[in-house]
C-alpha cells in the first residue's frame, strides 16, 4: 500500500569524484599493504598475518593448496543456509600490456561465454535452476589491480555447492576463449562503455590525469581503448587468461552455513589440480610520482557538479598492517574526522561557502599517496569554496584539533566498533564475504571486531593531542598542492586565476578553531506517559499489535537477525494522497531539509553534539499514503531514538539556511540528471508516466525557488496533524522496553483525531495513451548516447496481489529472453532492463517495461527486437524449465530478505491500517510456486498486446 517518491536530486552534501579517499574513519584511514607483487612467493602471496604482530579473527579458517592458490572460510548462519562464495585475482588493468587496454575487463566477461565443459548458454542456465538471479547473485567486477567474481547462493546443499564450485573452476582454468564469443562480444563492450561514458567519469578521468602524469595508472581505466577492443585478436585474451587467471595469483572466500571442513574438502576437491604452466605474467611498474609545483586544472564538462580538489603528493610508501601502523591510522583518522566535522558545520551555515566538503588521506591504487580536500560548490562559488577549504586544512595542520573535538569523535567511533562487536555473530553473510575480500585485496589482517576495539581503545588511551596533530598534518602533507576545479561553464581567467585565488589565501593568516558552546538534550519530557489499552496478536508473523489510549498503534515483532539492531518506523497522516494531483507536494523536497533543519531547541550540529556516542538516526519521507520518520539503535539507547523521534514529529525546524542551500543547487542537479539520456528519461517520462500527476514529477525551479522554510513547515505540520500515529518497531528488544519507551514519548501526545478520507479524486492516476508514435525527451550528454523504454499497460497490486505477482513472474521470464536475443545474440545494449510495476495505491497503474542504453543508429533495431522477443514471447510455449530460471532466484530472493530486519520492517508497517496486508506478505512464496506455464504464457497474450503499449526514447538535444 505504500510507496515512498525517489527524489533525482543528489544528496546536498554529496561532493565530486575525489581522488585518495580513505577508509571509513575508523581504525584505517590508510589501507596498508605487505609485500610488493614482484616479492610474491612462486606458490602464492603469503597471508598478512605471517609478517604482523597482528592476530587474524579467530572465526576464520585459512588455507593453501600445493599449487597456490589461497582460501579463507568462515561459518555464519546469517541468513540461515546461504552462503557468499568469492573468487579474487590480484590482477587487473594494470597489468595489461599496451595492445590490451580493456582486456582484463573484456576477459572477465568471457568467463561467462562458454568453458570447456559448460556451453556457452548453460553456465548461467545451471546457476538461475539453483536459485541466482544474473546480476543479483551471479557477477563479477575488474578494477586496476584486482578482478573478482562473485556467487550468492541461496542454499547450502550439496546439489548448490558443488554445481557452483564446478562453474568457477571451469571459468578460472577453462575458459574457451571462441573466437565468435569474442566478436559477438565486442559490441556489448562497447555499449558499456559508451553507458559509463558520464560526466562524472570524464571529470574522473581529468583528476587522474592530474594527479599521476606518465605513470601506468593514469592510462588503464578498466574499460579500456574502444580501438582494442574492437580489434584486438583472440589470442590476446588468451595470453592475458593464462599470464594472469592462475592458482598463485588466487583466493577463494567462502562465508555462510556449512561445516567448515566439508566445505574445505569440496573447495580443495575442485581446485587441488589446478595447474597453469604459461609464464606468470609481469607486474606492472607504477611508476614513481614525482614532486610538483602548485599547479592548477579546469576540467569542464556540462552536467557536472562544480567542485575544488586541492591535492599534495607523496611518493607511495608501502606500510605493513601491524600494530604500530594500526594505531598511526587511528590517530590520523581522528583527525581528519574532526576537520571533516568542521567542514560539515560549515556547510550548514547560513550562505555557506560550499555545498558539502571532505578531507582525506591515502593511497591510489600504490602509485601516489595523497593528502586532499575537496568542496563542492554552487557555479560562481569557486573563490569561496577554495579559499575556505585552503584556510581550513591549514588551520588543522597549524593549531590541530581540540581536546574537546577528539573525545566527540573517539565517542562516535567508540560507539560504532562496540556495536560492531555486539552484531559480530549475526552479520549479514555476504557482507562478510565482501569484507574479507576487501582485505586479501589489500593486504589487511582480518583481525575480529573484538580486537580492532582493543586496539582502538589502546590508541586512544592517554591521548596525545599533539601527537594527533602531528600525524594528521603528516597525512594532508606532500608536494603541490594540486588544485583541480571540474566545471560545467569555462572559469574566467582559467587556471592562472585559480591559482591565484590559492595563493592569495595561502597568504592569509588563520586563528585557532571557536570552541563549541555546550548544550544539553532537551527533549525529555512529552506528556504523561500512559500505556497500552488492547493488545493483538498477529501469529503468521509473530507481531503484536499495542494500541495506546491516544490513537498511537504500535506494532512490535522480537528478532534475532542482528544483535542489538532495532528499527523503527513512526507514520501517519495522507502522504500524497492529501494533494490534488495538479498540486505540487512542497514536501517532496522535504527530505533534504527536514533532518538537517535540527528541531526547535536544537540544530543538526547541536544536536550530534550533545548525543555524541549514542545510536540513534532520523530520517524522514513522503509515500503515497504516509508521511514516515525513521530511525536505527540499540536496546540502551531505545528511550533516546524515540525521543529523537518524537522530537522531530513536533517540533522539526525548517531552517532557512538548510533551504537556501537547496533552493542555490537545484538548477545545478536538474542540469546534471538532463545529462544522462536516463536521467532526462526520468525528469520528462515520470510527467507523461504519470498520466501530469505533479505529485509523481521533480518541481520547477521557479517551483523551489518560491518556497519559504515557513511554508514547507506549515505543509508538514498539516500532513502529520491527522489520524493515527502508527509505530512499528522491529529488533533485538524485549517488548517491555519498546512499550515504555513509546508510551513516554508518542503515547504522552495530546489525542489524535481518526485518519480523514482522501478525496476520490487523488486517489486516480492514469497512464500513457498508447500509441505507435514515441514519447521523445531531449538530454544533454554525448550525442552517441540513446535510451529507449518500451511499455505496456499492466495491473495494479490491489485485492489479493495474485494478478500483479503473476505479471510480476511473467516479466521475469520476459527477461531471460530479453537477455539472450538484445544482448547476447544482437548486442543492442550492455545490460537490458525488464521489469513490471504495480501501484498499491492507484487502481489500475501498473506497467511492464523493457529497458536499454543503445547507439542513437540502433533505436529502431532495439525497437524491432523487443517486438520480435514479445511476438515469440507469446506464440512460443514457455517451457516448465524456463520459468523455473526466472521463478526460482525471485523465490530465493524473497527467503533471503525475510531473514533481514528491514523486510519485516516493511511488511509490518502497513498491518495498523491494513491488517489483511499479513496474509499476502506472507503468500509470495506459495503463489509464485502455483503459477503454471501456461498461466505466464496467459498473462503474456493478455498484456503484451501492441495496443497496451508505448515507448520513451531520449536522445542528444538538436544543436
Amino acid at each position: 500500500m505504500k510507496s515512498s517518491r525517489h527524489l533525482l536530486l543528489p544528496a546536498v552534501s554529496a561532493l565530486a569524484l575525489t581522488i585518495g579517499a580513505g577508509l571509513p574513519l575508523a581504525a584505517y584511514a590508510e589501507a596498508p599493504a605487505i609485500a610488493s607483487a614482484q616479492a610474491e612467493a612462486s606458490k602464492g602471496r603469503p597471508w598478512p598475518q605471517d609478517a604482523s604482530d597482528l592476530k587474524a579473527d579467530e572465526r576464520l579458517s585459512f588455507g593453501r593448496m600445493d599449487n597456490g592458490m589461497r582460501y579463507v572460510l568462515m561459518r555464519n548462519a546469517t541468513p540461515p543456509g546461504q552462503i557468499s562464495l568469492r573468487m579474487h585475482f590480484n590482477a587487473g588493468s594494470l597489468n595489461e600490456s599496451d595492445d590490451q587496454q580493456g582486456l582484463a575487463h573484456f576477459t572477465e566477461h568471457m568467463l561467462f561465454n562458454g568453458t570447456e565443459n559448460i556451453p556457452e548458454n548453460e553456465l548461467l542456465r545451471i546457476l538461475e535452476r539453483l536459485g541466482l538471479a544474473f546480476g543479483a547473485d551471479t557477477n563479477a567486477a575488474t578494477s586496476f589491480d584486482e578482478t573478482f567474481y562473485r556467487l550468492e547462493l541461496p542454499r547450502g546443499n550439496n546439489e548448490t555447492v558443488d554445481a557452483s564450485l564446478r562453474i568457477m573452476r571451469e571459468q578460472v582454468s577453462r575458459a574457451l576463449m571462441d573466437v565468435d564469443a569474442i566478436n559477438a562480444e565486442r559490441d556489448v563492450i562497447v555499449g558499456e562503455a559508451r553507458t559509463r561514458d558520464t560526466p562524472g567519469l570524464r571529470a574522473l578521468k581529468a583528476q587522474i590525469a592530474l594527479l599521476v602524469p606518465g605513470q601506468r595508472v593514469a592510462n588503464r581505466l578498466p574499460i579500456g581503448d574502444l580501438d582494442i577492443i574492437r580489434n584486438a585478436p583472440a589470442q590476446r585474451f588468451i595470453d592475458f587468461y593464462r599470464a594472469y587467471y592462475r592458482p598463485e595469483r588466487a583466493t577463494f572466500v567462502a562465508v555462510g552455513d556449512f561445516d567448515v571442513d566439508q566445505m574445505e574438502a569440496k573447495i580443495k576437491g575442485a581446485f587441488s589440480d589446478w595447474q597453469n604452466n604459461a609464464p606468470d605474467g609481469p607486474d606492472p611498474d607504477l611508476g614513481v610520482a614525482r614532486a610538483r609545483e602548485p599547479e592548477a586544472a579546469i576540467h569542464v564538462e556540462p552536467g557536472t557538479q562544480s567542485s575544488v580538489s586541492l591535492y599534495r603528493i607523496r611518493p607511495y610508501e608501502e606500510r605493513p598492517d601491524n600494530l604500530a601502523n594500526r594505531r598511526e591510522n587511528t590517530l590520523r583518522s581522528l583527525g581528519l574526522a574532526v576537520l571533516n566535522r568542521r567542514l560539515g558545520e560549515i556547510s550548514r551555515q547560513d550562505n555557506p561557502p560550499f555545498i558539502g566538503a571532505g578531507a582525506s588521506s591515502g593511497a591510489f591504487f600504490k602509485s601516489v599517496d595523497t593528502g586532499s580536500i575537496s568542496a563542492s560548490f554552487n557555479p560562481g562559488g569557486l573563490q569561496r569554496a577554495l579559499e575556505t577549504i585552503e584556510q581550513e586544512q591549514r588551520r588543522m595542520i597549524q593549531f590541530g584539533p581540540t581536546e574537546a573535538e577528539l573525545q566527540r569523535e573517539i565517542a562516535v567511533i567508540r560507539t560504532a566498533m562496540e556495536n560492531a562487536v555486539a552484531a559480530a555473530d549475526t552479520q549479514q553473510t555476504a557482507a562478510l564475504a565482501g569484507g574479507i575480500q576487501s582485505r586479501v585485496h589489500n593486504d589487511i589482517v582480518p583481525t575480529s571486531p573484538a580486537d580492532e576495539l582493543a586496539q582502538f581503545n589502546a590508541a586512544v588511551a592517554n591521548l596525545n593531542v599533539e601527537e594527533v596533530k602531528a600525524l594528521t598534518a603528516k597525512g594532508l602533507d606532500g608536494t603541490g598542492p594540486l588544485a583541480m576545479v571540474t566545471t560545467p561553464a569555462l572559469i574566467e581567467g582559467g587556471e592562472a586565476a585559480v591559482v591565484s585565488i590559492l595563493e592569495a589565501s595561502q597568504k592569509v593568516e588563520v586563528q585557532p578553531p571557536a570552541a563549541a558552546a555546550a548544550a544539553d538534550w532537551p527533549y525529555t519530557d512529552f506528556g504523561t506517559p500512559t500505556a497500552p489499552t488492547a493488545t493483538k496478536t498477529f501469529e503468521a508473523s509473530g507481531a503484536t499489535l499495542y494500541t495506546f489510549p491516544n490513537n498511537v498503534r504500535l506494532v512490535f515483532k522480537k528478532t534475532d537477525y542482528r544483535k542489538d539492531q532495532i528499527l523503527v518506523s513512526v507514520e501517519t497522516g495522507l502522504g500524497d494522497l492529501a494533494l490534488p494531483s495538479d498540486q505540487f507536494d512542497p514536501l517532496s523536497l522535504a527530505s533534504a531539509v527536514f533532518t538537517p533543519g535540527g528541531v526547535g531547541k536544537l540544530t543538526m550540529d547541536e544536536l550530534n553534539r550533545v548525543l555524541a556516542g549514542r545510536t540513534y538516526s532520523a530520517g524522514m519521507s513522503v509515500g503515497n499514503e504516509e508521511v514516515s520518520l525513521s530511525g536505527t539503535t540499540r536496546p540502551q539507547d531505545l528511550e533516546l531514538q524515540m525521543q529523537v523521534l518524537a522530537a522531530y514529529f513536533t517540533d522539526a525546524a525548517i531552517r532557512p539556511a538548510r533551504l537556501e542551500q537547496l533552493k542555490a543547487i537545484y538548477p545545478q542537479a536538474l542540469e546534471q540528471t538532463r545529462a544522462t539520456p536516463g536521467g532526462a528519461m526520468a525528469l520528462d517520462g515520470s510527467v507523461v508516466l504519470s498520466g501530469g500527476d505533479r505529485r509523481a514529477t521533480q518541481p520547477t525551479v521557479e517551483e523551489v525557488r518560491a518556497l519559504t522554510a515557513d511554508g514547507i513547515k506549515q505543509a508538514y505540520q498539516e500532513s502529520v496533524a491527522n489520524g493515527p500515529i502508527d509505530i512499528t518497531v522491529v529488533g533485538d528488544v524485549d517488548a517491555e522496553a519498546v512499550v515504555a519507551a513509546v508510551g513516554k514519548t508518542f503515547g504522552a501526545l495530546p489525542m489524535r483525531s481518526a485518519l480523514p478520507e482522501a478525496p476520490a479524486e487523488a486517489k486516480v492516476r492514469s497512464l500513457p495513451t498508447p500509441r505507435a508514435e514515441p514519447y521523445r525527451f531531449n538530454h544533454t550528454g554525448k550525442p552517441e548516447q540513446a535510451a529507449v523504454t518500451v511499455y505496456w499497460a499492466g495491473t495494479d497490486s490491489l485485492g489479493d496481489r495474485r494478478e500483479a505477482r503473476l505479471v510480476g513472474l511473467m516479466a521475469q521470464v520476459l527477461e531471460l529472453r530479453v537477455m539472450e536475443e538484445i544482448r547476447e545474440k544482437q548486442a543492442l545494449t550492455y545490460s537490458p532492463g525488464v521489469g513490471a510495476t504495480s501501484s498499491g495505491t492507484y487502481p489500475g497503474y501498473g506497467y511492464i517495461a523493457v529497458s536499454g542504453d543503445v547507439d542513437p543508429s540502433k533505436i529502431a533495431d532495439f525497437r524491432a527486437a523487443v517486438t520480435k522477443v514479445v511476438e515469440s514471447f507469446k506464440s512460443t510455449p514457455i517451457t516448465e524449465d524456463e520459468l523455473n530460471r526466472a521463478r526460482a532466484p525471485m523465490i530465493e530472493r524473497q527467503r533471503r530478505s525475510m531473514a533481514n530486519n528491514n523486510f519485516w520492517l516493511g511488511t509490518l508497517s502497513t498491518l495498523q491500517r491494513y491488517p489483511e496486508d499479513e496474509a499476502l506478505n506472507l503468500n509470495y512464496i506459495p503463489v509464485l510456486e502455483a503459477f503454471t506455464p501456461a498461466e505466464v504464457q496467459a498473462a503474456a497474450e493478455k498484456y503484451l498486446r501492441p495496443e497496451r503499449s508505448w515507448t520513451f526514447e531520449a536522445v542528444r538535444a538538436p544543436e
